[in-house]
């Protein structure tokens, strides 16, 4: 894809030293495809949490206020699309920086209407919560200001308050984010495969092996007036533990997304052939967005596990608590060797040699 010269990104998001995880995951990959990024930093660590040791620092909401202030008064605020994804939990640097970034964000919104944002709600993750109770009202009242919102199963439940255990809570939850908060864009990734959601999707988007597989859902409202138009796909479960996945789909995702009424046209990398009875209609700009973003995503997942697995016996010990704890660097060794390779794969984030397949259109979603 090459974005229009006018395009320019601001990421707000957390910056290590060492590694790809937050900015350090999401800056790169967008300007492998064409866009120029302004990059403010919530903290500056030596390393991501993974690791169990890290130095380094937070800015301050007065902190980041100075940054957002000198930028408006030498005019370089101008950007055409917006990413925050502030990785908790110690990236967070307090309710009040959040409630700075969403004063910006507000701000922004106001004053370009057709800003493209990209909110990624941070809060936890396999029903762990890792903020602060402070911060779950601060990204409800930021919901609204999105394009695209790309929660978590967890924060998905945690945003509602609906426990997601059927599909009729599954299109509750939806319907909240929706309608409640105005959220035009909703896509929800890595969840769980689980016999009900798998026994609800549509037989041509269930995957045909034994294996074990992830689920990505983007839901769309095209028009006020109309149920939003639901996608799904499967993706297969690599093994082992991976850092930074959610910033790097995030950025994919905001890259490849195209509204109408944005100055870039829909890409068209990569030539994919489909089916009426797998894509029954054009697909939506989050769709297709999706499509590209977990292609891409799940190509350079497979390049790090196959770095990982080549490393001495020493750089591949499994987890152990134990263990680490009375030695750190076997921990360290572990990380290190499954940093993603983003540079190893800046071909197939420019789109060679990645095979895309469109997101299937999740038919009767909304039929009780």
């Amino acid at each position: 894809m090459n974005a229009i010269s006018s395009e320019r990104v601001l990421s707000i998001q957390s910056h290590v030293v060492y590694g790809y995880v937050g900015g350090k995951a999401a800056v790169f990959p967008l300007q492998c495809l064409g866009y120029d990024v302004d990059v403010v930093n919530t903290v500056h660590f030596s390393n991501h949490a993974g690791y169990g040791r890290s130095g380094g620092t937070k800015a301050t909401a007065a902190e980041l206020n100075d940054v957002f202030e000198g930028m408006e008064r030498n005019e370089l605020m101008a950007p055409t699309r917006l990413l925050t994804g502030i990785t908790p939990p110690c990236y967070v640097p307090s309710a009040e920086g959040l409630s700075a970034v969403a004063a910006l964000a507000r701000r922004l919104k106001r004053e370009r209407p057709e800003l493209i944002y990209l909110l990624d709600p941070v809060m936890g993750d396999a029903g762990r919560l890792y903020v602060a109770a402070d911060v779950i009202p601060i990204y409800r009242e930021m919901l609204p200001l999105a394009t695209i919102i790309a929660p978590n199963w967890f924060e998905v439940e945690t945003l509602t308050q609906v426990k997601l255990e059927d599909l009729p809570s599954l299109r509750k939850a939806f319907s909240i984010l929706h309608d409640t908060y105005h959220v035009p864009n909703v896509i929800i990734t890595s969840i769980p495969l689980t016999p009900w959601l798998y026994n609800a999707l549509p037989p041509a988007i269930q995957p045909s092996s034994d294996s074990e597989y992830l689920l990505c859902i983007a839901s769309s409202r095209v028009l006020p007036s109309s149920l939003p138009v639901v996608y799904a796909q499967c993706v297969p479960l690599l093994p082992g533990y991976f850092s930074g996945v959610g910033d790097l789909f995030s950025a994919l995702l905001l890259a490849h997304f195209h509204s109408p009424s944005s100055p870039a046209t829909i890409p068209n990398l990569i030539s994919t052939s489909t089916s009426t009875s797998t894509v029954p209609h054009p697909q939506t700009p989050l769709a297709h967005a999706a499509a590209y973003a977990l292609a891409t995503t799940h190509h350079i997942l497979r390049l790090t596990h196959a770095h990982a697995i080549t490393l001495p016996a020493k750089e591949r010990a499994p987890t152990d608590d134990e263990a680490d704890a009375a030695e750190p660097l076997r921990k360290t060794r572990r990380m290190r060797g499954r940093e993603l390779r983003l540079v190893q794969g800046q071909a197939a984030i420019r789109g060679e040699g990645v095979e895309v397949r469109p997101m299937g259109v999740w038919e009767n979603f909304w039929d009780v």
